[in-house]
């Protein structure tokens, strides 16, 4: 590693003993913004739509970062002194799986419709009621792997961090749907 990356990661980890919420939601409103410029780009778009960039930024700076930081905090008191072994992982991955994965899912969906795309709420309803099964299903797949790992292996501090990182290849994902839902319908 070149000494540039180990005074970066040097830094951010004293920051994330100093600041942890302030530096996960920049970590997470970061890595939203990277994950939509890679979207668009990956999607064909000539010119980056900095508006939608800024807004998921946002998303990942006041809801992802934030909620992933207390929620963590909230599994560990739940499950205190039982985190690695696998029936206590199993339960905490089951237990996201039931309650935030669904809830996630569809705020982002709806915070993508409203305030990214600009669209109202009947339209939005719409299209969360007819994609929302699918993205869930799916979702069902990907994330309680990366729940497992995050659980079994990644210490307290870092499971935001990479929560955030798989988070912003979801997002890759989430909106490459979107975008050729809109293809289709043009």
């Amino acid at each position: 590693m070149s000494d540039f990356a180990k005074d970066a990661w040097r830094k951010y980890l004293i920051q994330l003993q100093a600041h942890p919420l302030r530096t996960k939601a920049l970590t997470a409103g970061v890595l939203a913004g990277c994950s939509d410029a890679i979207a668009q780009k990956i999607s064909g778009v000539k010119r980056l739509q900095f508006r939608r960039l800024l807004l998921l930024m946002l998303y990942g700076f006041g809801y992802g970062g934030p909620f992933g930081h207390f929620f963590h905090k909230l599994m560990d008191t739940i499950f205190k002194g039982k985190n690695k072994d696998n029936t206590t992982v199993a339960k905490k991955v089951l237990l996201e799986q039931l309650t935030i994965s669904p809830w996630n899912n569809f705020l982002f969906m709806s915070y993508y419709g409203l305030v990214v795309e600009g669209r109202p709420w009947k339209l939005v309803k719409l299209k969360v009621g007819r994609d929302y099964p699918t993205i869930q299903l799916t979702a069902w797949k990907f994330w309680p792997i990366v729940g497992w790992i995050n659980y079994q292996y990644v210490p307290l501090q870092f499971r935001v961090l990479f929560g955030s990182f798989i988070a912003s290849c979801w997002g890759i994902f989430l909106n490459l749907k979107a975008r050729s839902a809109v293809i289709k319908n043009a």
